[in-house]
């Protein structure tokens, strides 16, 4: 069954209304100009856009970005630790994030304004290790004209794509190289309870035609005909949908996975001036409005109008237990690629 505990975000926003601002004192120092490497997830397109609107505001800091998957963004960062290059992690899981904290990899901030982004949406430190800017859900990608040349039947769920009529013209991401991949399969070992939920996963992997490294490319995929379904995220189909592709996107009736893109410091001897102010900028009012328009989910509440969504995003996603999720990451990752990594793309 859709678990519904996500609707108590709204009451928690009614609460912080209510008892005000957070307020975090601590002597830093920060800086208009300087040069910062950022380790991101986020989409190139996305990265782009962003950051020309960061550096109309801060034309004097230099933004080096390192652009990886989530999954190799977390294992650079952890093979790093001790050495880290990074000075910030922007747009990345908080899944991930949580793995990175229990490590002691992230250093506490608490960005200018962070006292209207909802609880459930930070990490629960007085001073915040890391702060979520939006949300990412599963989605199914289908090329309509594929499906019907297929004669392929509707899909409303996940026990849907277990017809044998789906076999080879499915594609997924790994979620050792995705955090696609990873809430769409930490979401259903949670829906359906961990032996049900890897047992459902070996009959999906039968219709798998691949996995791929991006949580995007599913949705590339489909929007392009090289397959008929693509489980991704919600905004990559429904951008594809914008831009003109055959495809529908569809979202499982037991709830979709989901994980927040979040930012974090990381934790090094000398921290950069100019991190402090990329940090504070990227839960900004502008920051946000650009989240806004790719995600109808982001961390002050403010759900915005996106087409292809029926009703309040919200309520589509799981109670997501975010705890278990990193306590269990490792050995989830390490079962699935014992499982099924022979369909994974080769690795670039």
């Amino acid at each position: 069954m859709k678990r519904r505990g996500i609707s108590l975000l709204l009451a928690a926003a009614a609460m912080a209304s209510v008892f005000g601002s957070v307020g975090y004192a601590e002597e830093i120092q920060k800086a208009a100009e300087g040069e910062i490497t950022v380790y991101t997830a986020l989409e190139d397109e996305q990265v782009t856009e962003y950051l020309a609107v960061f550096n109309e505001e801060y034309p004097d800091i230099t933004v080096n970005v390192v652009r990886e998957s989530t999954g190799i963004i977390t294992a650079r960062l952890l093979a790093e630790k001790d050495n880290p290059q990074a000075d910030v992690v922007w747009g990345t899981a908080a899944s991930s994030m949580m793995v990175l904290d229990d490590q002691d990899g992230l250093k506490g901030y608490a960005p200018e304004g962070v006292d209207r982004i909802l609880p459930e949406f930070k990490s629960d430190k007085e001073v915040p290790t890391w702060v979520g800017i939006d949300a990412w859900e599963t989605a199914f990608v289908v090329n309509t004209v594929e499906a019907e040349k297929l004669g392929l039947p509707e899909i409303t769920s996940y026990e849907d794509l277990l017809d044998p009529a789906f076999a080879g013209h499915i594609v997924m991401s790994n979620p050792n190289s995705s955090g696609t991949g990873f809430l769409t399969v930490s979401a259903i070992l949670q829906i359906m309870g961990e032996e049900e939920g890897w047992a459902y996963l070996e009959a999906l992997h039968n219709n798998i035609a691949q996995y791929t490294h991006s949580g995007s490319k599913p949705a590339k995929m489909a929007a392009s005909g090289e397959c008929a379904v693509g489980i991704s995220f919600g905004y990559a189909g429904l951008s594809q949908k914008e831009d003109g592709a055959p495809v529908e996107v569809i979202f499982p009736e037991e709830g979709s996975g989901w994980d927040l893109e979040a930012n974090a410091l990381i934790n090094k001897e000398e921290i950069n001036p100019a991190a402090y102010t990329f940090l504070d900028w990227a839960i900004s009012d502008s920051a946000m409005e650009l989240y806004k328009q790719n995600y109808p989910i982001i961390t002050t509440n403010d759900v915005g109008t996106y087409e292809g969504y029926e009703g309040n995003p919200l309520d589509q996603l799981i109670e997501n237990d975010f705890s278990w999720a990193a306590a269990s990451r490792e050995e989830i990752l390490n079962d699935w690629m014992a499982k099924f990594d022979a369909k994974s793309e080769p690795a670039e």
